[in-house]
């Protein structure tokens, strides 16, 4: 029953004055050091710069990446004391999760809105093919299907 292999997560939070560029570089970085040591990837995403719940060191935002990755987990002590040396990680948590593997999200901003560009014309199209009805149609139909249920009993 329990043949699903773990697998971590792990989140950290970047300072939210370092580049676009630099945020990538520490992304890879840490990509490249868990895979040294002994880890697989098996999703890296960039969250995006969010407000904190509360402030940390004097910072009130921070930008957010996930990591999935698998191992024995000799390899999450590595990674975390890489990321408690760096003065650009602000926190940083790793969760041992159970159940099925998660599956690589594209990444790309534009593949979304290209998504989300698609959905609003289904949704007209489904809307179309729907029949209408009046709610006055409704209620007289119903109406006449309970006389004649109180008429035939």
């Amino acid at each position: 029953m329990n043949d699903q292999k773990p697998y971590y997560e792990t989140m950290y939070i970047l300072r939210p004055d370092i580049a676009e560029d630099e945020v990538n570089n520490h992304i890879d970085k840490y990509n490249q050091l868990l895979e040294e040591f002994g880890g697989t990837i098996l999703d890296s995403q960039m969250r995006g710069k969010r407000r904190l719940a509360y402030q940390i060191g004097k910072h009130r935002e921070g930008v957010y990446v996930q990591l999935s990755h698998q191992g024995d987990g000799q390899h999450i002590f590595k990674i975390e004391k890489a990321m408690r040396l760096s003065e650009d990680v602000i926190r940083y948590m790793t969760v041992k999760q159970e159940g099925p593997l998660p599956t690589p999200r594209p990444s790309n901003k534009s593949s979304t809105q290209v998504e989300n560009n698609d959905n609003p014309e289904t949704k007209v199209e489904s809307k179309e093919k729907q029949p209408v009805t009046s709610p006055d149609t409704s209620i007289s139909e119903k109406v006449n299907t309970e006389v004649k249920d109180n008429t035939e009993s």
